[in-house]
């Protein structure tokens, strides 16, 4: 059996003030798996994403990363925030190359290793220009090949999607696929949006508030590329939605 890349066992967060964001979180991410995180908003999703990333300290339970205790951020895993985080002052390239030479590396390997991924981005045309020049779209991809050339092993990305407009969600979603496939990556993805899910990953994880707490997950096992509106996706698509409808009305009663 395969060593999980990722484990949080018994995880939870009690922000100041008595606040308990998540209870007893326990998920596990194999190399190379796509998981995504639904459920509605205040059910700790960003919450668990954050102390994957060690953005947030753990108030109990533990997450390991191959074994060894999360204590704070590493290159092993990349955020890929929805305002994308890019440096304004920075060209596409630089941007890219940051964390290679933030983390010791030649300029001269760490640029080259960011023209690799600008060219895996299909942003060669734009190497040269700024953040401002960009679309919402080629930014978001600017950010996923910044993941990448850091040598993550896993993308931890927060509804980076939501803020575009339907087409250009629906060709990044079918790019990220592309780039998943060709990688090694672990990818942990936040969404709202239950097609978004279904469409993009291995296993869905649904969370609910009141505190936050994992509920149920479901593997997906449609071929890909997947259809949404087939019989098939629609039928996961209804029993997701049956999930995230009884913690709403458990947790209302």
């Amino acid at each position: 059996m395969t060593e999980p890349l990722l484990q949080a066992t018994n995880t939870g967060k009690i922000y100041p003030g008595g606040i308990e964001a998540l209870r007893n979180a326990n998920l596990t991410i194999a190399p190379g798996e796509f998981v995504c995180l639904i459920g509605a908003s205040g059910c700790g999703k960003s919450t668990l994403l954050r102390m994957i990333a060690g953005f947030e300290t753990i108030t109990t339970g533990q997450i390991t990363m191959r074994g060894q205790p999360v204590t704070g951020p590493g290159p092993d895993r990349g955020m890929v925030f929805q305002d994308y985080g890019l440096f304004p002052w920075l060209t596409i390239r630089k941007n890219i190359a940051f964390g290679p030479i933030a983390r010791g590396r030649p300029k001269a390997e760490a640029m080259a290793t960011a023209d690799r991924f600008v060219t895996m981005m299909g942003l060669d045309r734009f190497a040269e220009s700024y953040p401002h020049q960009l679309s919402g779209g080629m930014k978001q991809r600017v950010a996923i090949g910044r993941v990448l050339a850091n040598d993550a092993q896993m993308a931890l990305m927060d509804e980076p999607f939501g803020a575009l407009d339907a087409m250009t969600r629906e060709r990044l979603q079918d790019e990220l696929l592309s780039i998943w496939r060709a990688t090694d990556l672990s990818v942990v993805f936040v969404t709202h949006s239950l097609e978004e899910a279904i469409f993009l990953a291995d296993r869905v994880v649904v969370m609910s508030p009141g505190p936050g707490r994992i509920t149920a997950e479901e593997s997906i096992t449609l071929e890909r590329p997947r259809d949404v509106s087939s019989p098939e996706f629609n039928e996961i698509r209804r029993h997701l939605a049956s999930l995230l409808h009884t913690d709403h009305v458990r947790e209302a009663a």
